[in-house]
């Protein structure tokens, strides 16, 4: 699962301001420093390739406020999202700005986004409307003070913004949740899985198993996937009390896990998951 170029700018979220770190280059004391994170949620797909042309923010309500971050020599960003999993982000932006306030922040892909299904090796089109095109807006809406460092988690479902239109077509429709590192937290853990050998059972780390994130009242919030040694780290949520679920994986019982309480700047690593084959 993955996307290539696409003009993407995200669902939006309230976010607060990150880390007590002081501005290497803040000789006035009117900058602060931002930096962009891009994490994956995953989807059924083996690639979602994107590539982005261009990131901006405003600092204002005017459409003429659109300043890029960094030059034009930092561009294209070439991304496979499903490699955006078990820690792995993408520093998309890390640039000294000035301080005040951070109205919006927005995406610009290009042409040629393109997806894989799992199990065909052929590149499919990822048609990107016109609507997404013309800009999308993540509104932050937050207050940078001068001398700090503010650090946004963008994790982008890939489930929900790819959009099957029929005839093997498909059409992108970002959406993306955001948060600040410093408003949230992580899970950690690691996921394996029960295999019969001579009857025996054996358990071995499990990849691409899907890690859902519910609140207590079963409101999915996100997911991410394992990588080869079976390992995953869902960051970028609010403090607050989730499960986690695993469905449908294969050959193997459902799982939920118990309540697990995350709070703000922690990595909560909880024990090791282990999926059982059903008995007959």
């Amino acid at each position: 699962m993955r996307l290539k170029k696409i003009y993407f700018v995200a669902v939006a979220a309230m976010v607060a301001m990150l880390g007590f770190q002081s501005c290497e280059s803040d000789d006035e004391g009117n900058t602060a420093r931002v930096q962009l994170k891009l994490v994956d949620a995953p989807g059924d797909y083996s690639e979602v390739n994107v590539n982005i042309v261009d990131i901006q923010y405003n600092n204002s309500e005017n459409e003429a406020g659109w300043v890029s971050f960094g030059t034009p020599e930092d561009y294209p960003i070439n991304v496979d999202l499903t490699t955006l999993i078990a820690g792995n982000s993408l520093l998309l932006a890390d640039q000294i700005i000035p301080s005040g306030m951070l109205k919006q922040i927005r995406l610009i892909l290009g042409d040629g986004n393109t997806l894989k299904i799992e199990g065909q090796e052929t590149l499919l089109p990822l048609n990107t409307p016109s609507a997404m095109q013309s800009g999308l807006k993540l509104n932050m809406n937050t207050t940078l003070d001068a001398g700090f460092t503010y650090t946004f988690i963008l994790d982008w479902d890939v489930q929900k913004s790819v959009v099957s239109t029929g005839a093997g077509t498909y059409n992108l429709k970002p959406v993306i949740r955001v948060n600040a590192e410093v408003s949230s937290g992580s899970i950690e853990g690691n996921v394996s899985g029960e295999f019969l050998v001579n009857g025996l059972s054996v358990f071995n780390n499990l990849e691409n198993a899907m890690v859902q994130v519910y609140t207590t009242n079963g409101v999915y919030v996100t997911e991410s996937g394992t990588n080869a040694e079976g390992d995953f780290l869902i960051q970028g949520l609010a403090a607050g009390d989730y499960k986690l679920k695993i469905v449908n994986q294969e050959a193997y019982d459902d799982y939920e896990s118990a309540l697990i309480t995350v709070t703000v700047g922690s990595v909560i690593k909880i024990a090791p998951i282990v999926l059982i084959i059903p008995t007959l």
